[in-house]
């Protein structure tokens, strides 16, 4: 029998095989505001509780069959957010401390005072309210937490990771889909820029294949859309793979009322659905992370134009000089491969990429027709050469963006030893990405055509490299480079004829 009051009232579920008990506790506590339901068994229990929301449980401790220590193992084991008081009128010492082991808030003896029942039940309800708040709290800490990490970044994929990840936390989501439009597109649709967690080969077919048509037109005017199970083939052209799709929700992604994209939580666990305080939760997370989505886009843009403005100055320097054309991309990916040998971190790894493109752009004011001569060149020719890393620095320092790669590229030329240039410093005094650069600068230069000589084999090139570490490269970083190089010898023949248009390094003798 249930006892209702106000829709507002704290629920609870009585769990008693003695009708009568049922009948008295089901009227004193609806006279005291509660909403109350009885079950005769934790059987019955259990189905009540998977197919509606109850804050306390109040359970007799011997039943026929499931007795109430059973009741509080499947609790615990199902992770219900309920509080559980044990009732009793076999109460011992060992049972009391047991079921609290096992999570009950109390354990009452039988017969007990209807007060003393309601005053464990308003301490349990006190405690579930300061619970929640926490809750709360930390969902607050988290939202902060997040959009410190999202403003941080101008990463699209560790923005798009970290909303993810809060999703998939704070909802205790299986799967957090995100769709964003793509402007570039002729007509802008929204596409799946990123699935939480990696998807892998169990991934459910049909995640992101939503009715793009009919997701704006219902996106346009709300905040959120919680779909239950019956409407969930209206949204997919075909639904999901995997075991069966519980809940979804979906929250838009708005910039100036505009939505550009989604985040799509998805739950397949039997009888759950998305409450509207986790909806309002994700619209908050999303409305964070709408602008940082922006600005790591337009940050990316901005990136993509500036890389194509420095490829096509150093493609234009190139091609004053017909030996040195792919030279600058080709010294990038060796020292890539060396950077990424010893597990530089990526914003390291892309300075490396930058100083690699980079490392020749003093010769913008060089005459290499000069140096391009088939016979020895001059003392005088040879000082003129070495200016170009003093003229690289005074180029990429009047660039802020860039600032950080001046001291690779300024030292590229130094040796090992000391005897390099232009500021003849030695061993680790020379920034670890030159001595990278210098290793990469030689190996390309040694098996590529000169004026002057046929290009090298791969084979003497590389004892022209033992032969020279320790005095002219890091020793260390040498062997690191031979050992990748020969490894990874036909995927690096393959690259450098995208970075060369065809050449390769000539075969070993």
């Amino acid at each position: 029998m249930e006892y209702i009051i106000s829709q507002e009232s704290n629920r609870i579920l009585v769990i008693d095989d003695e009708q009568i008990i049922r009948d008295v506790l089901g009227d004193f506590l609806a006279n005291e505001n509660f909403v109350v339901n009885s079950v005769c068994s934790v059987e019955a229990a259990l189905e009540e509780l998977t197919n509606k929301h109850y804050d306390i449980v109040l359970s007799d401790m011997k039943m026929p069959g499931i007795t109430g220590i059973d009741l509080l193992k499947e609790v615990k084991r199902r992770k219900l957010d309920i509080i559980v008081i044990i009732m009793t009128g076999y109460g011992t010492v060992d049972t009391a401390v047991e079921a609290i082991k096992l999570g009950a808030f109390d354990y009452i003896t039988k017969p007990f005072k209807m007060e003393e029942l309601l005053n464990v039940i308003n301490r349990a309800f006190i405690q579930l309210r300061l619970e929640h708040e926490n809750i709360r709290l930390k969902e607050v800490m988290n939202l902060y937490e997040l959009s410190e990490a999202v403003n941080q970044s101008l990463n699209l994929e560790n923005v798009l990771r970290a909303i993810a990840d809060a999703a998939a936390k704070e909802l205790d989501a299986d799967i957090v889909s995100i769709l964003l439009e793509q402007p570039e597109e002729f007509e802008a649709r929204l596409t799946e820029q990123f699935i939480y967690p990696d998807p892998g080969p169990d991934a459910p077919e049909g995640v992101g294949n939503i009715d793009q048509e009919q997701l704006l037109e219902r996106l346009e005017n709300k905040p959120y859309l919680i779909i239950p199970t019956a409407q969930l083939r209206r949204f997919f052209k075909r639904l999901p793979g995997r075991r069966g799709l519980s809940s979804l929700l979906i929250v838009p992604i708005k910039i100036k009322d505009k939505v550009i994209g989604s985040v799509d939580v998805y739950s397949y666990r039997q009888n759950y659905h998305f409450s509207e305080g986790q909806a309002k939760l994700l619209v908050i997370l999303a409305d964070r992370a709408a602008q940082a989505i922006e600005n790591a886009r337009l940050y990316q843009n901005l990136s993509r134009t500036f890389r194509e403005t420095i490829e096509g100055l150093v493609t234009a320097l190139e091609a004053k000089d017909k030996y040195t054309s792919g030279h600058s991309r080709r010294v990038t990916e060796y020292a890539l491969l060396i950077g990424k040998a010893i597990k530089l971190s990526p914003p390291d790894l892309e300075k490396i990429e930058w100083a690699g493109l980079l490392h020749d752009i003093g010769k913008i004011g060089i005459r290499l027709e000069a140096l391009n001569k088939p016979g020895k060149i001059t003392r005088e020719e040879h000082e003129m050469f070495k200016d170009h890393t003093i003229m690289a620095k005074q180029i990429i320092e009047q660039i802020h963006f860039l600032k950080e790669i001046v001291p690779l590229v300024y030292h590229h030329h130094e040796n090992y030893d000391g005897t390099g240039y232009p500021d003849k410093i030695k061993g680790s005094l020379i920034p670890l990405g030159a001595r990278i650069l210098a290793i990469a600068d030689t190996y390309d230069a040694m098996t590529s055509d000169r004026p002057y000589r046929k290009a090298m084999d791969q084979k003497d090139a590389i004892k022209e490299l033992r032969r020279c570490a320790s005095t002219q490269f890091d020793p260390s970083l040498v062997d690191i480079f031979i050992r990748e190089l020969e490894r990874n010898w036909q995927e690096v023949e393959e690259k450098r004829k995208e970075w060369t248009g065809g050449a390769k390094v000539p075969e070993n003798n």
